[in-house]
């Protein structure tokens, strides 16, 4: 991994966690829909990044995160869970043309559609681990998933207007 991957990891990752702490951590919508972008650092990591340091970079953000939102591990786990599944998603989603020259998995280098089923399944599950463990389990089903829902939605509405903000096209 070069210098340059190392720094876009630091400063994506302080970005993220501190955009989730200072300004998302006490924003619902209708007190249903919830944003957890930081969720958009484990899936914007580098395409070479191994499966080992997806799981640490994962472990490590959710971790960081439990701390200021006083979670006892939930979040920690479920982002630990999408950085485990992440490695093996983009395998099976992988575009005919590969990954050969792209570097991130963004928006804008791969497309809408293979972004949306990139990022999708991976926020859906991290809100189901994150909602379902926080409501002790399936008594209230249909609340909590309709509060999962809404949260994917929300996230990944965040995450794509990041994506259009932040990211370059591929040149």
């Amino acid at each position: 991994m070069s210098s340059k991957n190392i720094l876009y990891i630091a400063v994506s990752f302080l970005s993220y966690v501190l955009v989730q702490v200072l300004l998302l951590k006490n924003m619902a919508l209708f007190d249903v829909a919830f944003c957890f972008v930081y969720v958009g650092f484990i899936l914007m990591l580098p395409i070479q990044t191994s499966a080992t340091g997806s799981i640490l970079a994962g472990f490590v953000t959710g971790f960081v995160i439990d701390i200021f939102y006083d979670s006892l591990g939930i979040n920690m786990a479920a982002t630990t869970l999408i950085a485990f599944l992440r490695p093996s998603w983009m395998q099976l989603i992988t575009p005919r043309s590969g990954y050969e020259d792209i570097n991130l998995p963004t928006l804008k280098a791969l497309g809408r559609g293979w972004f949306t089923m990139f990022a999708l399944p991976l926020i859906f599950i991290h809100h189901m681990m994150i909602f379902y463990i926080e409501a002790g389990g399936f008594s209230m089903f249909f609340f909590t998933l309709s509060k999962v829902i809404s949260s994917t939605v929300f996230t990944f509405l965040v995450i794509v207007l990041t994506q259009y903000m932040f990211y370059k096209a591929r040149e």
